[in-house]
């Protein structure tokens, strides 16, 4: 049977490709983590590492290997933190990744009302798109996962469970005068994440163009920063612009283009109480939140 600790071992070299880093994350000496890795090897029967110059690297053996072993962490980690939450939500905690308009909006409010309600329930956020957070609940890393999608994008990986919080339209931000899409096929475009960016394209080829796109950042003050100073027109969720606000741009709502916010979690009911406070906290919040 593999041994718990020494697959959090070999899921921290893997993360940070070092043994040194994964000695100091872990609270390990080198030789320790050395050790473990050889026993690692001797129960597996595989080489799971190799020299490569002053470091190592992880044979495809290891890859495979560590790959599972940060599936297995996430799982162990979220039925602790679920087994400790059903102490009648008194201890514990619950994890939640969202991207960086819901935490700027809604998230705060659905924080404090978690801790209104349940004191001795401790809350992780973690700011992140919705592609890695998907991929975080579903190694067990997160129990919960605020994601948006569009109309057009793909569908979710089997054994997501999605909970509707609110539909968020967006809005075509300009420095100067707004019109529609159309008129603006010859302007410099700023794009945002890939699955905004991808709903703009969309968006720009059912309109009959494709869009300039001269500068690509999701940070929401940056873009409309970048507007303002007239390097460009760019497309926005009401959340983004509810979350920040440049004096300097004008906003008006495409038709047709409303991204659908939703709460993630990962395997059947019922949820974890922790869990299931958290969701209804979600809701709540999303329900007090209006968009631009």
């Amino acid at each position: 049977m593999l041994d718990v600790v020494r697959l959090r071992v070999l899921a921290a070299v893997a993360r940070h490709g070092s043994v040194t880093a994964a000695a100091r994350e872990l609270h390990y000496s080198q030789p320790s983590v050395s050790h473990h890795l050889a026993r690692l090897e001797a129960e597996t029967g595989a080489k799971l590492v190799q020299r490569a110059g002053r470091g190592i690297r992880l044979t495809e053996a290891g890859r495979l290997l560590a790959e599972r072993a940060t599936e297995i962490i996430g799982r162990i980690d979220s039925a602790a933190a679920e087994l400790s939450a059903h102490v009648g939500l008194r201890a514990g905690r619950v994890r939640l990744a969202a991207f960086p308009s819901a935490l700027g909006t809604f998230v705060p409010g659905a924080a404090a009302l978690l801790a209104r309600e349940h004191p001795g329930l401790r809350l992780r956020l973690t700011e992140t798109e919705p592609p890695e957070a998907l991929r975080m609940l579903r190694a067990g890393y997160v129990d919960v996962a605020v994601v948006f999608r569009y109309a057009d994008t793909d569908p979710e990986a089997e054994g997501v469970r999605l909970t509707h919080l609110m539909d968020d339209p967006s809005y075509l931000v300009t420095s100067g005068v707004t019109g529609d899409l159309p008129a603006h096929r010859n302007s410099p475009w700023i794009g945002g994440c890939d699955r905004c960016r991808s709903h703009l394209l969309q968006l720009c080829a059912r309109a009959g163009f494709e869009p300039d796109i001269s500068f690509t950042t999701d940070d929401i003050v940056a873009v409309q920063a970048l507007v303002a100073a007239g390097m460009g027109v760019t497309l926005l969720p009401g959340l983004a612009l509810r979350a920040h606000r440049h004096p300097g741009v004008n906003a008006v709502e495409v038709p047709g283009s409303t991204r659908h916010v939703y709460a993630a979690t990962y395997g059947e009911p019922p949820l974890p109480p922790a869990t299931a406070a958290l969701l209804t906290a979600l809701a709540a919040a999303a329900r007090a939140t209006g968009v631009p």
